[in-house]
């Protein structure tokens, strides 16, 4: 049967841009004439920032000394978790070599880039599980210069939990800077600092537009749009905790989708009952936060059977997908479109917000139908090479040749050709384009 929406969104879930891209455009072109005086300037302007543009080496010990025991020792936990999850992705990443024909090699080599931009997200709340998942990541895929960035507060600078995280996770430069002078700061290499080969971590609308419309000139991990989450859940399934895994994620933001998809009415009923009492025992902003996005982004999606569970999963492509069902083995073999996946209600999205490994920074809005999110893939390049005996070169040249010649790309043909004169003078080759 069609699928049956028990709620349904009436707005979709996109970022509002407006002006957005025309204000990002003028303001990145600015900075990157103006240089280090026009990114201060702006920090004034939007942050209240009148402070040193790149944080002293004094300043981060400084605020390791006000940061409490528990929290530098959940941090660390953190850290750890995420930084072995890095290195067992970067242990699958390797170097190969083929001989594809007797005597000519070909191989495959892989290239950390030289310098990453690791943007960390301030404002409303403070991302110190960015400046983990961003960070360590970058050093795991051995990234040889780290700069990261962050908002700072009007007199205070970047808040000592976050300074840190970004110590102990391995930046080389932190720079006291938000937004869209950020985010120019490290791409343009302004204060000193080397131009960032890539851009990472989730940030405003602002941020993701810079990101745009930077890539190209530089890598970036993902157009982000706001979060979303879809929990997939069966009659089985506790729907106080499906409530409560729903609200959770949708405090992000007004605009933070957040979906449930059942098989079972009754569980999708509860939950709908259950939402505005779990939603209202947030704090005042969350709580607006996730009852907005509740209301115009959320669903509820009644499916007849698993499969077309799976078909819904899979066309919505969610950022974070949660099964709460039977045979969760089935579910890891079938799906195929999600950021990342939590399976069984013994773990939740917000363990893979802050944890548990597996990295935050995850592809939105349809995108993990191609895409997946922050690894140390995204730090890498996989590069080519090829070497070659004279007798090996031989049927690869001539293929060249007559191939080149076929599309009419005689300087091709040209540099195959004097390669078989040169090492074989005694002999003929047939040369020429064939179509037939």
């Amino acid at each position: 049967m069609a699928i049956e929406y028990l709620k349904k969104a009436h707005r979709q879930a996109e970022a509002d841009q407006g002006d957005v891209s025309a204000t990002v455009q003028a303001l990145l072109a600015e900075i990157e004439r103006g240089g280090d005086d026009v990114a201060r300037a702006y920090a004034e302007k939007f942050d209240g920032w009148t402070g040193p543009a790149l944080v002293s080496r004094d300043a981060l010990e400084a605020a390791a000394h006000e940061v409490p025991d528990k929290l530098k020792a959940d941090i660390r936990f953190a850290h750890d978790n995420v930084r072995r999850f890095a290195e067992a992705q970067r242990a699958t990443i390797r170097d190969c070599e083929i001989e594809v024909q007797p005597g000519f090699f070909a191989g495959q080599k892989q290239i950390p880039v030289s310098v990453a931009g690791c943007y960390v997200p301030g404002g409303r709340y403070s991302h110190i599980a960015s400046a983990i998942m961003t960070i360590t990541t970058a050093k795991v895929a051995g990234v040889g210069h780290i700069t990261a960035c962050s908002p700072p507060k009007s007199g205070v600078g970047i808040p000592p939990a976050i300074l840190y995280t970004m110590q102990l996770c391995g930046a080389d430069a932190v720079l006291n800077m938000g937004g869209v002078q950020g985010v120019a700061s490290m791409a343009f290499g302004l204060f000193g600092l080397p131009k960032a080969d890539i851009l990472v971590g989730p940030g405003n609308q602002f941020v993701a537009e810079a990101k745009r419309i930077l890539f190209g000139r530089v890598g970036i991990d993902m157009f982000a749009g706001p979060t979303d989450s879809m929990v997939v859940a069966d009659g089985t399934a506790d729907p106080h905790l499906v409530a409560w895994d729903l609200a959770g994620q949708a405090e992000h933001g007004y605009n933070s989708p957040v979906w449930l998809v059942t098989d079972n009415r009754a569980l999708g009923e509860d939950v709908m009952r259950l939402m505005p009492g779990v939603m209202a025992q947030l704090p005042k902003t969350n709580a607006e936060n996730a009852e907005a996005a509740w209301r115009d982004y959320g669903e509820i999606i009644l499916c007849s059977d698993r499969e077309e569970m799976v078909q819904t999963c899979d066309a919505y492509g969610p950022e974070h997908l949660h099964i709460q069902a039977g045979d969760l083995d089935w579910w890891l073999g079938r799906l195929r479109s999600y950021g990342s996946l939590f399976l069984g209600e013994e773990t939740t999205v917000a363990f893979g917000d802050k944890a548990a490994g597996p990295n935050h920074v995850l592809p939105t809005s349809g995108a993990a139908r191609y895409t997946g999110g922050l690894s140390v893939h995204k730090y890498m390049k996989t590069v080519t090479w090829q070497r070659a005996t004279r007798e090996g070169a031989k049927p690869v040249a001539e293929a060249t040749a007559r191939i080149s010649r076929l599309e009419g790309m005689e300087g091709h043909a040209r540099t195959a050709d004097i390669r078989l004169e040169k090492y074989f003078p005694d002999e003929t080759f047939d040369l020429t384009a064939s179509a037939d």
